[in-house]
């Protein structure tokens, strides 16, 4: 049985970080609060498992397992229990990286609110591109 398909958009960022680097960073949830705010502003591990406060309630947060390929793919656990995923890249170029998020649009989404959740997504990725380039 074929599975509905859904229009994406990838969008990225260049950042002059070497790729190890950022993949260190952006893979470690505690961190989130600081470039993604958006997602919450609270990151709590319970037993094993991450835990974000948001303005809609208490989400789940599950990583893909560490990685030498940079794949920073990640579950997020709506209050409601509906589990959205979340493609998402840290790619060597050069003495630098792109970091690419995959958003896909959601059931019942509207263009409007689409276009909204990627000018978001767009701000968290340069948010981590102004702090990984000014720490070494």
């Amino acid at each position: 049985m074929a599975g509905m398909v859904s229009d994406s958009r990838h969008i990225s960022e260049r950042i002059d970080r070497n790729a190890a680097d950022v993949y260190q960073y952006a893979s470690d949830p505690r961190n989130l609060p600081e470039w993604a705010p958006g997602l919450g502003g609270s990151v709590e591990n319970v037993d094993g498992r991450w835990f974000v406060d948001t303005p809609s309630g208490r989400v789940g947060l599950a990583f893909a397992e560490r990685n030498e390929y940079g794949v920073l793919d990640h579950d997020v656990t709506l209050p409601s229990g509906e589990v959205i995923y979340n493609p998402m890249r840290v790619i060597a170029d050069g003495d630098g990286c792109e970091v690419v998020f995959s958003l896909r649009r959601l059931p019942d989404m509207s263009d409007e609110d689409f276009s909204r959740d990627a000018g978001l997504v767009q701000a968290d990725l340069t948010r981590l591109k102004h702090i990984l380039e000014a720490t070494d």
